[in-house]
């Protein structure tokens, strides 16, 4: 647990970087608070970042390094809110034999996330749910007391992705377009800002250069006055401020129209031409991009391990889809902001969601020489809205190929239907993000509650950032 605090301490100087922060040389006070950090002694170091801001007259690149350590603490707070009784009366009901013991089995096993915090052990606020999830003892269990459950949404996919297949006449022609319109809602708690202070808000837009997503239309937003950031930013966002109005909720609304197709492409590996490596496209998504792809050791044994003596570039990417679908099973996971080595939390874990999946993917496939790029937004199925994470994979002579690890292999005999999102995607997607930790238009002044992905949105005033805590967020999605 002192190496995961170790490396929290270490993401809060990374996501510095990546969030376009830039630290001078810490005090003796800032160094101690970094050490207590490093500890998990949480109190303590709110307690001494405390009084470094008030005893002491600080440049404001120094005001942000105490701001962002102080938001870490914070975040940390908010994930691990469980106690070991909390889990134990939760899993009771199906395993009433559950004790000390059986939660030490859960934590060495990786099926429970748990740190020490201010001296006690702390767990993830989601372990209860991961646990039916990860250990199958605990999964049969609820299947036997409470009875099997239907996957709606995988049922709905094999159905469509089976209908696309059918319709996609040749390679990567976008078919099956679906036209919706989307009301996107923030809503801030009231007095999380002081009265008549300014909110700045910025909200999920729909990226403009994909084949895949068309007849985008901004119909309206509250308040009126918007700034849509330009078609070239790599995360789009659109930009809105409110006046804090004492004991009410401010509320941010935008409705959208966009068009959204399928895309199939039917590869074979005959079909793939040597990479061009001189290329920008090449150099930059193959590249490592800190802190998250890093091609630690880890990642380079897991690579040679997965790929042994294989070349061709749709062989390497299928072989190293089918390793971590057969190997990482799906959860919900920590808030990314915590989290300095998604991928390897994913190898040592076995665990993660879809965005933490995604980064194992990319960190594997670039360290082996193929360029693959994020790409993420919502996954807009019927009855099944949620955030979504994938990425997409070039190949020479090809182009852009959309890839969905954790949407995984379909449950079906046939290999196309079965293989399907290892080179294709369905039309019920909103893409907002083709890469990540990029600038946000306007530059966002603290710490982003999302420092890597772009879904929910971001909120801060003069005062700082608002973290997910003080504000709400739903999509309504209308099927026209």
């Amino acid at each position: 647990m002192t190496r995961n605090i170790r490396n929290i301490i270490l993401s809060v100087l990374l996501l510095a970087i990546v969030t376009g922060c830039k630290f001078v040389t810490t005090s003796r006070e800032i160094t101690t608070a970094e050490n207590m950090l490093r500890q998990g002694e949480l109190a303590k170091v709110m307690l001494i970042t405390g009084d470094i801001l008030k005893n002491n007259k600080l440049s404001d690149l120094e005001k942000s390094k105490i701001d962002s350590i102080q938001e870490i603490c914070h975040r940390i707070t908010i994930d691990f809110t469980l106690s070991g009784s909390d889990i134990l009366s939760s899993i009771a009901i199906y395993n009433p034999k559950a004790d000390s013991t059986e939660l030490l089995r859960l934590e060495k096993e990786h099926k429970i996330d748990m740190l020490v915090l201010d001296g006690k052990k702390q767990y993830f606020k989601s372990s209860v749910g991961n646990i039916f999830r990860l250990d199958s003892t605990y999964a049969r269990l609820k299947t036997k007391k409470n009875g099997s459950s239907v996957d709606s949404l995988s049922i709905f996919r094999i159905a469509h992705t089976t209908e696309v297949l059918k319709k996609s006449a040749s390679n990567g022609k976008p078919v099956i377009p679906v036209k919706m319109k989307l009301i996107y809602i923030i809503i801030v708690k009231a007095d999380a800002v002081p009265d008549g202070d300014t909110i700045r808000c910025w909200m999920p837009f729909p990226r403009e250069s994909n084949p895949r997503q068309k007849e985008i239309r901004l119909i309206s937003t509250d308040p009126l006055t918007n700034k849509v950031s330009p078609t070239s930013n790599l995360q789009r966002t659109v930009y809105l401020e409110k006046r804090a109005v004492a004991h009410e909720p401010a509320v941010f609304k935008t409705e959208i129209e966009i068009t959204s197709s399928a895309q199939s492409f039917q590869l074979t590996p005959e079909m793939i031409q040597p990479y061009k490596k001189e290329t920008l496209l090449y150099r930059v998504n193959t590249s490592e991009r800190g802190p998250q792809i890093i091609f630690t050791k880890e990642i380079k044994l897991l690579a040679k391990y997965i790929l042994q003596d294989e070349t061709n570039p749709l062989l390497q990417i299928r072989k190293i889809y089918r390793w971590i679908n057969d190997s990482v099973t799906w959860a919900s996971a920590l808030e990314y902001s915590i989290m300095p080595d998604i991928p390897g939390f994913v190898m040592k874990n076995r665990h993660g969601d879809c965005g933490m999946q995604t980064m194992l993917f990319m960190a594997l496939a670039r360290y082996s020489g193929i360029p693959v790029k994020w790409q993420s937004g919502w996954m807009l199925h019927p009855g099944e809205v949620n955030l979504h994470d994938w990425c997409e994979v070039y190949y020479e002579g090809i182009g852009w190929v959309p890839l969905d690890q954790s949407f995984g292999l379909q449950k079906s005999p046939e290999e196309k239907i079965r293989d399907f999102y290892v080179t294709g995607i369905d039309a019920y997607r909103l893409i907002v993000n083709d890469d990540f930790s990029q600038q946000l238009t306007p530059p966002k002044k603290y710490l982003r509650s999302e420092p890597y992905d772009f879904q929910r949105g971001e909120v801060e005033w003069k005062g700082g950032n608002l973290y997910f805590d003080k504000w709400s967020w739903h999509m309504k999605v209308t099927y026209q």
